[in-house]
Parts: structure tokens; C-alpha cells; sequence
């Protein structure tokens, strides 16, 4: 019953156009995920925009519900923050109601931002705002009960975006925090701790039967990578 049927070609969807993020706030992601409540079959709605490149949460809140006035006030508010200049950065998200809202798509054209989605129930193509959603629900910190107010879920969610950022050990940015790629200061930091073990193995090669610990720093982070076809966000 659910088999393709009649002549017509199943319908299919293009692959997201790839980006490349060469340094921060030139590619973010956001999506929207729930948060338990007290209340049976009631939830409130984390909304988070990540920059792909550090991994920095730029913009957060808390709500009641979905809507795309309450993602335009958390995207109006992180690129106030960040500073964004007008085509400068790309947006992506998936196909859900608040992310192609006609007051959302209207905000992202005034700021001369450049939206890009995702493919209809395709996760994979956005995968920093789904890893980082699982960071979130499997931490230690994440409470064990339901929160008993969205002022409670605030500030528990203000508290965790402090941690990711500033004190979280990224593991998929050689183990450096968000903030610190976000404001340049990892490559020193890389160049330090490769020194740090190319002097250990010298010192003691019996320990090593291998190079030592890739701390290259990572230039370029994409999204949704096209192998035939690179290119970059000005």
C-alpha cells in the first residue's frame, strides 16, 4: 500500500547546494527541539542558532510554542550580536512551518541573509543542529524531571549555553571550546599542545609507536558537502 504506483516518476529532491565556512558567522544553522514539561502532552520549544564553523550557540530562547515570530526574534537578535553584515551569511534550517513562516523569510530578506533548507524529512542534511540537540538532551547537566516553568527551562538553558560555549572541550574541534575557534584563538592553542608532544616524544620515543596527536588546525568546515563541486561563502 505504500509502494510507488501508476506511471509518474516518484518524486525526488535535489541535494541542499553545499557551503563552506573558511571562518565564523558565514554559515549558521538553527532548528527547534522540545523540552519536557510537568504538564502531560505539553512542551516548550528550544530554539538554537549554531555557527557551523566554531560551533558557537549565537542565538537561543525558550517558548511556548513554534511560530516563525518567535525565530525571527532569535535570528534578528544573534545577528545584532554577532554583528552581521548584509550578504554575508547563509542560514539553514529544515522544512518545518516556523523556518519558511512568511514573518521569518521576511526578516532573513531584510537582513540580506541567504536561506537555505533542508530536503523534506532528511535529517542528515542538517547534522550540526541535530549532533548538537543530542549534546543537549545526553549531558550530565540535563535535569532529570520535566521543568516546571518556562522560566525554570530559561535558566537552565542559559546556564548550559554558558558551558557549551566557554567551557566544553569540543571534541570535533580538537578539543578546544566553541568560544575560543568562534574568536581565533585556537590556532595558537593547537600550535602549543603539538609542541608540547613533539618535545614528550623526543624526550621519550619508546612511548609512541605512531606520529603523535593530529593538532592541525581545521580551516574549513562545510555543510552539506558536494564532492564534485566546491566552493566557498565570501
Amino acid at each position: 500500500m505504500l509502494a510507488h504506483r501508476g506511471k509518474a516518476k516518484v518524486r525526488t529532491h535535489a541535494k541542499p547546494q553545499e557551503y563552506i565556512a573558511v571562518k565564523p558567522n558565514q554559515v549558521w544553522t538553527w532548528d527547534i527541539s522540545y523540552l519536557s514539561t510537568t504538564i502531560k502532552g505539553h512542551f516548550y520549544y528550544l530554539y538554537v542558532v549554531m555557527d557551523i564553523f566554531s560551533r558557537k550557540i549565537v542565538g537561543f530562547n525558550v517558548y511556548e510554542k513554534e511560530s516563525a515570530d518567535y525565530a525571527s526574534e532569535v535570528v534578528t537578535s544573534a545577528c545584532l550580536k554577532e554583528g552581521i553584515k548584509a550578504d554575508s551569511l547563509v542560514l539553514h534550517s529544515d522544512n518545518g512551518s516556523p523556518m519558511k513562516g512568511s514573518t521569518l523569510l521576511a526578516t532573513l530578506q531584510k537582513l540580506g541573509i541567504i536561506a537555505s533548507f533542508s530536503r523534506p524529512s532528511v535529517s542528515n542534511d542538517n547534522p550540526y543542529s541535530e549532533a548538537l540537540f543530542r549534546t543537549v538532551k545526553y549531558c550530565s547537566q540535563y535535569p532529570n524531571n520535566p521543568f516546571e516553568s518556562l522560566e525554570q527551562a530559561n535558566y537552565w538553558v542559559e546556564n548550559f549555553v554558558y558551558w557549551y560555549n566557554h567551557v566544553h572541550q569540543h571534541s570535533a574541534l580538537k578539543f578546544v571550546s566553541p568560544s575560543v575557534r568562534h574568536h581565533g584563538l585556537d590556532k595558537i592553542i593547537l600550535e602549543h599542545r603539538h609542541k608540547v608532544y613533539e618535545h614528550a616524544k623526543s624526550c621519550h620515543p619508546n612511548r609512541w609507536s605512531k606520529d603523535t596527536r593530529n593538532w592541525t588546525h581545521i580551516s574549513e568546515v562545510s555543510l552539506n558537502p558536494n564532492n564534485k563541486i566546491k566552493g566557498k561563502v565570501a
